[in-house]
């Protein structure tokens, strides 16, 4: 079961928390929202793609390595890490204050990988490891367009499994966002 709470909740915890896990489909702002609320909160951002996943040539790191570098980070305090990843969640949610899951439609995931790719075509944006400049293909966009089908229903078996107390917050749109973050002030 999944502690769902509301936004006013949500502003209130994150006043105090210290670990804060930011998940969603590719493009649905999480990297921006993270990066956000690092900086008005002053907490070290983690973005897993570029600390974790990837290494330059878009290589995927040993997964060894990978869990180990995970495994590392979700050990200090504090931080708000960036990714979705289900197959870590076991390692994160346990750690974790307070989790924000971004849940847009497709459509709104889709806008904003494009946005992204067109922002930053031909190199690496700053959340990604160096030498992975920003791409699209078909196998990317069918991730995304499945992404509620395929990958939500693990993301909510890890979520009652490995945080039955961890309070979720799903935001279902970018207003969402923004009402969280004018909560907190920092919505500019």
């Amino acid at each position: 079961m999944v502690v769902s709470i509301a936004i006013d909740d949500a502003a209130e915890r994150l006043k105090r928390a210290q670990r804060v896990l930011i998940i969603g489909c590719s493009g649905s702002g999480k990297s921006t929202l993270a990066q956000k609320l690092a900086r008005h909160l002053g907490l070290p951002y983690v973005s897993m793609d570029r600390e974790i996943f990837w290494l330059p040539g878009w290589q995927m790191r040993p997964r060894a390595e990978a869990l180990s570098r995970l495994q590392e980070i979700v050990a200090r305090e504090p931080w708000i890490l960036d990714g979705t990843s289900p197959g870590t969640l076991a390692l994160r949610l346990p750690r974790s204050h307070l989790v924000l899951w971004l849940r847009p439609s497709r459509l709104v995931s889709l806008k904003g990988v494009i946005w992204r790719w067109v922002r930053f075509r031909g190199r690496s944006r700053p959340e990604m490891a160096e030498g992975c400049p920003e791409k699209i293909d078909r196998e990317f966009l069918t991730y995304i367009w499945n992404f509620e089908k395929t990958e939500s229903p693990e993301i909510e078996e890890n979520l009652a499994a490995f945080g039955p107390d961890v309070p979720v917050l799903v935001l279902k749109s970018r207003s969402e966002g923004r009402r969280l973050l004018a909560r907190l002030g920092a919505d500019h």
